[in-house]
């Protein structure tokens, strides 16, 4: 049976705990040496630093979900929390099958009965 794994990526809440406001304080000001990820040797874009805090990344490098866990202090299981269920498996319909042809009784309109007061 295939396995539905769903995860949520917890950077912007580790960040709001150790009081940093924005994706820059995890590197630092701009000319400044200086940083947390910096201080690891981890040097990224503005643009992968947007990525890793403002979305939940597809894959990301070993090093800087360790960086990332040394930082904030937590495990990587603290980092990632995720889910696992059964996934519903749907069989393929058949063009043209019975189930897809609507009922014709839905379409035909209920044949009126007239009474008159006398009845």
């Amino acid at each position: 049976m295939k396995r539905e794994i769903h995860y949520h990526w917890r950077v912007r809440e580790l960040m709001a705990r150790a009081g940093m406001k924005n994706s820059r304080d995890l590197v630092g000001p701009l000319r400044d040496l200086v940083g947390p990820l910096r201080d690891r040797g981890i040097t990224l874009s503005d643009s992968q630093i947007y990525r890793i805090v403002g979305q939940e990344p597809d894959r990301i490098a070993f090093k800087v979900l360790v960086a990332l866990c040394d930082i904030f202090g937590v495990e990587a299981g603290d980092l990632i929390t995720y889910t696992a269920t059964d996934a519903r498996q749907s069989r393929d319909k058949a063009a043209n099958s019975p189930a897809d042809v609507p009922l014709l009784n839905a379409y035909r309109p209920v044949r009126a009965r007239i009474i008159t007061d006398d009845d």
